[in-house]
């Protein structure tokens, strides 16, 4: 890895994701021949950190794991993307957290997630971790962990002044002090509606409950909006940065996508507009492929895709 590589150090979830192919989503109480799985490594944390460092950089990641197979899948799958797990600890009587995701031929999937070990991340474990935090150029957190080791995490960052990433997902009610603590808050549709109230299911009503959102402390909303690409809403402006179209297989790890990338651009100091055209590449890049971590582009492939698709 090259010494100027940017440091990003994630706070967040470790999951194996077990996905299953169907040629459409169950309905309660239906029973469907399924045409293939996989296992792979997941959670929104690890994915996060994951396609950050398939794009280069350096990164840090603070988990709690269980001691059990997935556990050692999990630390095994940070150590081969060049990612420093010291921070990766087993929670003793706790299973590492899983997810099962069933993804149907138009690409749309449901996801459950069984958090295990990703509960028993604490402040404690936080200010244990500071140094990894401290040292980092960006702090990027999601809420597959308790809010309170969130808030943490970014009262952390802020005194040592790190730039913060939260991706509000999934959505649950939040300390205005978390959002007066992060610069880029980053929802899909989905979560914006349950943190604001308000629908978010036109451009326009996107806007507005963005709007509600950044009116309680962050820096910028970012809202993703699958085929639509993303909608930039910050004091004084608001734009719309459209998505690049391809062929989608399978979304899951989209956001993921997404996210890491923007960490690693905003880390690079490129403009903010430009940063999300190119997490939207990102994105395009890993939908046309199956899987979630699979799924993700190297920094080669994206920086061809960039040029093939100006």
């Amino acid at each position: 890895m090259h010494k100027s590589a940017p440091r990003i150090c994630v706070v967040g979830s470790a999951n194996i994701d077990v996905t299953f192919r169907t040629a459409w989503l169950p309905r309660p109480g239906e029973t469907l021949a399924g045409t293939a799985w996989q296992l792979g490594c997941g959670g929104k944390g690890a994915n996060q950190a994951v396609m950050a460092a398939r794009l280069g950089a350096h990164m840090a990641m603070v988990a709690r794991i269980g001691r059990d197979a997935f556990g050692e899948t999990t630390l095994q799958n940070f150590q081969a993307q060049g990612i420093d797990s010291s921070h990766v600890t087993v929670a003793d009587g706790h299973c590492t957290g899983a997810a099962s995701i069933i993804v149907d031929d138009e690409a749309r999937n449901t996801i459950l997630v069984v958090p295990g070990a990703n509960f028993a991340l604490t402040p404690e474990d936080i200010r244990r971790a500071a140094a990894a935090i401290q040292s980092a150029a960006i702090l990027l957190c999601q809420l597959e962990v308790p809010v309170e080791t969130t808030l943490e995490a970014f009262r952390t960052a802020k005194a040592a002044g790190v730039q913060t990433i939260l991706n509000p997902a999934p959505a649950t009610p939040l300390p205005d002090e978390l959002l007066r603590l992060t610069d880029w808050c980053v929802p899909n549709e989905t979560e914006i509606e349950q943190l604001t109230g308000r629908p978010a299911t036109s451009l326009h009503h996107a806007e507005e409950a963005a709007q509600v959102l950044l009116h309680r402390g962050p820096g910028a909303v970012i809202v993703t909006l699958g085929e639509r690409g993303a909608l930039l809403v910050h004091p004084g402006a608001v734009e719309q940065i459209p998505a690049v179209p391809v062929r989608a297989v399978d979304t899951s790890g989209a956001g993921d996508a997404f996210i890491g990338g923007l960490a690693v651009f905003l880390a690079e100091r490129i403009p903010l507009v430009e940063a999300i055209r190119r997490a939207n590449r990102v994105a395009a890049l890993s939908v046309t492929r199956l899987g979630t971590q699979t799924s993700f582009p190297t920094r080669a492939e994206v920086d061809a895709f960039c040029e093939e698709k100006p």
